[in-house]
């Protein structure tokens, strides 16, 4: 864990929201695999394209290309279909299902750039528990690194998004947790390379849990070694 992680044990939360690919699941080599053919079969550079497309919808990853003759929406759902098809070697982030199991129902959720039958196709294989709350890319018109779907994810579980403490592990997300007005703690178990932020590091969720304060409210805690 980063020396900078202090601020976020030092408050309580309402509620933590998470994003689900590489912050409580990899799921990076499955991606990679089905977004490499689909590059390849569009002429693209897959080495330049491909850390272009992590954290975000596959619709506005495919939008934000302008390739000529291409209907985003069609090939959106040829990629969805793919990605569920294949999730080999999706596995949950060292300490991620053992950490969400004790969180307290109703006090978190996922909020994934993921369409909804790829989302519940990799918690299931990664074994990860499922929330009260799931948003997904068709609960949002502007996805990550828009703030509205940690806005909906708060609001659907009833509270303040600038009250939620975000779990999150590429640019877009934390741009999206930040402009929700949340507190945001970055997730590097599937980076290779440092990544410049600001935001508390962890590297598992290996030495680390939530407990309920005498208030009610959530607190992310170190575990005593």
């Amino acid at each position: 864990m980063s020396s900078n992680a202090r601020p976020v044990f030092d408050r309580s939360f309402s509620a933590f929201l998470f994003d689900m690919d590489g912050t409580i699941i990899n799921s990076i080599p499955a991606t990679e695999r089905v977004w490499t053919q689909w590059a390849l079969k569009h002429g693209l550079d897959v080495a330049t394209f491909l850390p272009t497309m992590h954290g975000v919808r596959g619709i506005d990853t495919i939008t934000r290309l302008g390739l000529p003759g291409i209907d985003p929406v069609a090939e959106a759902k040829d990629v969805e279909q793919a990605e569920i098809e294949d999730v080999d070697g999706i596995v949950p982030i060292p300490g991620a299902v053992a950490f969400l199991r004790a969180l307290p129902a109703g006090r978190w959720g996922i909020v994934t750039s993921a369409p909804v039958a790829l989302a519940h196709r990799r918690l299931a294989a990664a074994g990860i528990p499922l929330p009260t709350v799931i948003v997904t890319a068709e609960d949002v018109t502007t996805g990550k690194p828009a703030p509205d779907g940690y806005r909906l994810g708060a609001e659907r579980l009833g509270f303040a998004s600038a009250d939620c403490l975000v779990f999150e592990d590429v640019p877009a997300g934390i741009l999206a947790g930040e402009g929700a007005g949340a507190d945001v703690v970055v997730m590097t178990a599937t980076h290779h390379h440092p990544i410049e932020t600001s935001h508390p590091l962890l590297t598992s969720y290996e030495g680390i849990a939530a407990e309920v304060d005498a208030d009610g409210r959530l607190r992310l805690v170190r575990m005593a070694d």
